[in-house]
């Protein structure tokens, strides 16, 4: 069977969701894009690789899979209407897929093309609301609310000692085999003053990778400091120990939201996701700041 890869952007809700990766018995995001994707194409083992694993209750604005579809099925995708393929997969798509979940844009893939590997980098965004003036009910499952107000500028100060490459396993839950090497690329704090995200408390996070609950935890130690319970030296000294601290909390995962994948030029895509693939060195990291 010949295949075409196709790039798909999609955006979820991630509220009701067990998260990205399908578990049985859960309801999953990627369980349910491959349903429909096997539903509408009438290809049954539909295998779909995605760009960042998202946890349970994290939310996606700019997510981005791959998927290997039957090349006689995606050339049929129109029918008899003048469409292309890729503007009917997404209206057919639209059709079968639950509301908390939308394919924006399909297209078929550069050559290389690795939904995972490709990525230079990711984006995150994490959203706290301290102050009742500003509790919107409306965006109840994306913002988080804090009851105690936030020393924006010490949370800024603190993450800021803790870009570059690192070993970030005090920010990361163990996993057997798997590196917690990451470029930090940014981690900033603001309290915007004006459009949708006026007077919150928002996180920036940006790097060429996450390893498991690294946002969240980022996210929990920055609160720390927010609430002056602990130094702005806090998370870099946690960093330098490499070890988990008790005393660290992760954060709720529904403030969180993935908000874009980077990736590079098309002629490019392939040799990105060769360099990715090759397993980063415990000795290639940057020195802990502060």
């Amino acid at each position: 069977m010949s295949l075409v890869r196709l790039r798909l952007d999609l955006a979820y809700d991630g509220t009701d969701f067990a998260g990205w990766a399908r578990q049985p018995g859960l309801r999953t995001v990627e369980a349910t894009l491959v349903e429909a994707l096997a539903r509408v194409l009438r290809q049954p083992a539909v295998q779909v690789t995605v760009a960042g694993r998202t946890d349970a209750g994290v939310h996606a604005q700019g997510q981005v899979a791959h998927a290997d579809v039957d090349a006689q099925a995606w050339e049929a995708m129109p029918g008899r209407s003048s469409r292309t393929p890729e503007e009917s997969l997404v209206i057919r798509l639209t059709g079968v897929l639950p509301p908390d979940v939308v394919v924006h844009r399909v297209a078929v893939a550069p050559p290389g093309f690795d939904a995972r590997f490709s990525a230079l980098r990711r984006l995150y965004a994490y959203r706290i609301c301290d102050t009742a003036a500003r509790q919107d009910p409306l965006r109840r499952a994306s913002v988080l609310r804090h009851r105690r107000a936030l020393d924006v500028e010490a949370m800024d100060a603190a993450s800021r000692l803790l870009l570059g490459r690192h070993d970030f396993a005090a920010f990361c839950k163990p996993r057997e085999g798997a590196t917690t090497i990451r470029t930090l690329e940014n981690l900033s704090w603001t309290r915007p003053t004006r459009g949708a995200d006026e007077g919150l408390v928002v996180a920036r996070v940006q790097a060429d990778a996450f390893c498991h609950s690294m946002v969240r935890a980022l996210v929990g130690a920055s609160l720390a400091v927010g609430e002056g319970r602990r130094p702005v030296t806090w998370p870099a000294e946690l960093l330098a120990s490499r070890k988990r601290d008790p005393g660290s909390a992760v954060a709720p995962a529904y403030g969180l939201t993935l908000e874009e994948v980077t990736y590079p030029p098309d002629e490019e895509v392939g040799l990105r996701a060769a360099q990715t693939r090759a397993i980063r060195s415990a000795e290639d990291i940057d020195r802990p700041c502060g």
